[in-house]
């Protein structure tokens, strides 16, 4: 089966390297040998026997009968997305690690490849070598989801580790995660959050089964976490995580990415470095955890050869993937309920009084010298700032969501 592979970057040389290494138990678990025949990429690398076949016209790909599936490893929307929708019109299969592409076109382009009865695969796209798309899609399809919640980025899981093991500052560890080559030179995909939003989007429309726009998920990201909040997060029992969330909550779905305060009991709780991990809780199978390399060249290439060999096996069958366009109107961020942890700075000494009052019950922190910390009851966002403001004359040092 003839294969061409969009770009020869990371994940692209990945692929490549997959399949030569592996060509004798892919082919068998394919049931036909898998050969790529084009490689587009806007370079030629003349040091390299890929070069014999590098095309810079996309299409020499789209016009060949004998180019059944298209494995794309460029990211980004443009060109990608007019890639796709022309292949999958054209009655080839689409395989991608495309995270934005899949997060803003998946229903579309899911529907198209149902309606020319080829495939749209992206593995590759969450958890770099975790399977956890067809999971969702496959293996957990009699349970009704009620929660997914991952680690989804590995820069700010290396990050955070680092803070809370060696006790350094957030840009300390992020100029080091830059030199190792873990962050990028403008990290702000990473350690904003967008990365992470991309994804839950994309696992929330699978487990929901209707459109998750990534634009309306509340995002935050771990810039403003420091040090000290890694001392009381030690004093907690507890570590800090950014994680990307979807829950049902009163009859609604909620999703929303930002730093959280985990029990060290929870199963992410452990989940150190560069690894991710997804937790899925399902109305019959309970709790199921998936972990592993969230990104790096070999484990996404892996996924991505993955979905190559499952378009292979289900040449002229569409693989049912309940995604719908509809769009899903998420539960307002103001009325989803959760806890928090609050630092102030302890300027009065009548301050625990006024929490009190404020806030009712809450869970005081043994705190540093100077501030005064506490854990509220779990309420609406919307109560949580309003109790906030009653004290906008004490300077807020952190306010972090607990995991309940």
């Amino acid at each position: 089966m003839k294969v061409a592979l969009l770009g020869y970057g990371t994940v692209g040389s990945g692929v490549v390297e997959v399949i030569r290494s592996n060509s004798e138990s892919i082919e068998k678990r394919a049931g036909k040998p898998i050969e790529i025949k084009y490689v587009l990429d806007l370079r030629d690398f003349p040091n390299d026997p890929i070069n014999e076949l590098i095309v810079h016209d996309f299409n020499v790909i789209l016009e060949d009968e004998e180019v059944e599936i298209v494995a794309e490893a460029m990211g980004g929307i443009n060109p990608a997305y007019n890639f796709a929708k022309a292949c999958l019109e054209k009655g080839k299969s689409y395989v991608t690690s495309n995270k934005e592409l899949v997060a803003l076109h998946g229903a579309e382009l899911l529907e198209i490849a149902r309606i020319h009865n080829v495939n749209f695969l992206f593995e590759a796209s969450v958890g770099g070598g975790i399977p956890i798309i067809r999971p969702l899609n496959q293996s957990i399809t009699a349970d009704e989801i009620n929660e997914i919640t991952g680690i989804l980025n590995g820069t700010t899981n290396y990050i955070l580790t680092k803070m809370k093991d060696e006790g350094r500052t957030f840009e300390d560890v992020l100029k080091e995660a830059q030199e190792l080559g873990y962050a990028e030179k403008n990290p702000a995909a990473d350690v904003e959050g967008y990365d992470a939003c991309r994804k839950i989007a994309i696992l929330s429309s699978l487990a929901f089964g209707e459109h998750v726009n990534f634009e309306d998920i509340p995002t935050e990201g771990i810039t403003k976490i420091t040090k000290e909040d890694m001392v009381y997060a030690e004093k907690m029992n507890c570590v800090i995580k950014l994680l990307g969330t979807c829950q049902r909550q009163d009859d609604n779905v909620f999703a929303r990415v930002s730093p959280m305060l985990i029990s060290k009991s929870h199963p992410l709780a452990m989940v150190n470095d560069v690894f991710n991990a997804i937790f899925v809780k399902g109305n019959m199978v309970d709790d199921l955890m998936f972990y592993g390399k969230g990104a790096g060249k070999l484990p996404t290439a892996s996924a991505v050869v993955a979905d190559i060999v499952d378009a292979a096996k289900h040449k002229g069958t569409n693989i049912m993937t309940i995604w719908n366009r509809e769009k899903i109107d998420l539960k307002a961020k103001e009325d989803v309920r959760v806890a928090y942890f609050v630092r102030l700075e302890n300027a009065d000494a009548g301050l625990g009084e006024r929490v009190n009052e404020i806030f009712g019950e809450v869970k005081q922190v043994e705190a540093l010298n100077g501030e005064y910390a506490f854990v509220t009851r779990v309420m609406k966002e919307k109560h949580f700032s309003e109790k906030l403001e009653a004290l906008s004359d004490v300077k807020v040092l952190s306010k972090i969501r607990v995991q309940e």
